[in-house]
């Protein structure tokens, strides 16, 4: 099993744009136990994959109860680097 941070960068380099609640719904089947995937650790960890320049910011919206969701994608310059450094 990979490390989780890097399951969430893979995760982006399959799906056109994701926010937070997408990457946890999809990775909590493997991960559901991580301590780590708690809402504010993977935003924490989106953001800086944004810093370092893998995923890039595409759009944000309110959810129901009026929080922020923020969406991202991996350009094709961030898939490729995922791809060289994550098997």
């Amino acid at each position: 099993m990979q490390p989780l941070n890097y399951a969430i960068l893979k995760y982006f380099t399959n799906v056109k744009e994701a926010c937070a609640d997408d990457v946890i719904n999809a990775l909590k089947g493997d991960y559901g136990k991580f301590k780590a995937l708690r809402k504010n650790a993977v935003i924490e960890a989106l953001m800086t994959a944004e810093a370092n320049g893998l995923l890039e910011e595409t759009r944000f919206e309110f959810d129901a109860q009026n929080e922020l969701r923020v969406y991202y994608h991996a350009h094709q310059e961030g898939i490729d680097t995922i791809n060289t450094y994550i098997k």
